[in-house]
């Protein structure tokens, strides 16, 4: 009867599904990925049909092509709340399938590449791991996602390499110079360091939900989009001078912006994207416990007292204090190191324009 109903009606995937259900209760497994694979032909986002189908390869131990099938699947499932409990009991193995396959892929191209006896440095190698990991579906690939300007044809870096700011030495030998000065902003009253997140009741909050004006995360700036901070510089005059001879992100009313950047213990700085990838954000660590990490893409480093790194904030990162001490790191921004004098005039007035714009109203 079900196959009568689907020659009457060739354009309804609805009875090759519920052909495909009787013939799998009926343990014709074959038969029932036919009836599926009908319906797709049928329908080809039809939820119930692919993830049937990858149930019924699942069965006849065809693993990977399940998983390929699951993952697809959940790309156009229905929101989680509306499922009834067997379907999510289903999905939930399902996901768990994918995961172990996906891992499993992995673990394999990394064993070739490893047996491949092609002999590279710790950067090739270092790639060559991620692409795996992208490849197998074990990690995501991130791309710049900033939240106001995107200057195209710039590398996808999450953290540049040391080689490009040749003053990093400079400013990780004012360690302890800097620490003095931030210990006196923590001390006088005429530094105030204030919660980073504050965002007005009317707007949504999202991410930063727990972190709204609280001081859990705080910061002290010297500079807050583009603007001097006459206090707090007044404290800091060494550190200020400094950061005044580095290549700040000279652009009116957008940067540069630097802070000492304060972190409780047992923090969560939410994983998020900054404004424009014309930047590249330096951070120097300054107080630091154990079990402090920051996370930029797919990489996780650690911040250590007197050593700076710079990322592309526009790539989703995260910062976890995990220790019973607070955490305290410096930072600022400074050109994207991949820009030139050029780029850099064009993207300022560029800048000064957009203002422009905005006032106008």
């Amino acid at each position: 009867m079900l196959v009568q109903t689907m020659a009457d009606f060739p354009a309804d995937a609805e009875p090759a599904l519920h052909l495909g259900l009787a013939r799998r209760m009926g343990g014709d497994l074959a038969g029932a990925l036919a009836a599926f694979e009908a319906a797709l032909a049928r329908d080809p986002y039809y939820f119930m049909a692919l993830f049937s189908k990858a149930a019924i390869l699942e069965a006849m131990g065809r693993k990977a092509e399940a998983a390929r099938d699951y993952a697809n699947a959940f790309k156009i499932a229905p929101p989680a709340q509306s499922l009834p409990p067997p379907l999510a009991a289903a999905m939930a193995r399902a996901r768990d399938l994918v995961d172990a396959t996906r891992t499993d892929k992995a673990a394999f191209l990394h064993r070739a590449i490893a047996q491949s006896g092609i002999v590279a440095g710790a950067k090739a190698q270092a790639r060559i791991a991620e692409t795996i990991d992208i490849l197998a579906g074990v990690k995501k690939y991130y791309v710049h996602e900033p939240l106001l300007m995107t200057v195209p044809g710039l590398p996808t870096v999450a953290y540049f390499d040391r080689e490009l700011f040749g003053w990093f030495g400079e400013l990780e030998a004012a360690t302890q110079m800097i620490v003095a000065e931030l210990k006196e902003a923590l001390r006088t009253a005429n530094a105030q360091f204030e919660a980073y997140i504050q965002r007005p009741p009317s707007s949504p909050l999202n991410q930063w939900a727990n972190l709204n004006n609280n001081r859990d995360w705080s910061t002290l700036h010297l500079w807050r989009d583009g603007q001097p901070i006459a206090a707090a510089q007044a404290v800091c005059p060494q550190t200020t001078a400094l950061l005044k001879s580095l290549p700040m992100a000279d652009q009116p009313g957008f940067a540069p912006t630097a802070m000492f950047s304060v972190m409780q213990p047992h923090t969560h700085i939410p994983p998020h994207t900054g404004s424009a990838n014309s930047r590249a954000i330096v951070h120097l660590g300054l107080v630091v416990p154990g079990n402090c990490r920051f996370r930029v893409g797919n990489e996780v480093r650690e911040w250590r007292v007197g050593e700076a790194f710079a990322f592309d904030d526009t790539i989703e990162h995260e910062a976890f204090n995990d220790s019973d001490d607070v955490r305290v790191v410096l930072i600022f921004d400074v050109w994207n190191p991949y820009l030139n004098g050029e780029d850099r005039a064009l993207i300022t007035a560029l800048g000064a324009a957009m203002h422009a714009y905005n006032a106008q109203g």
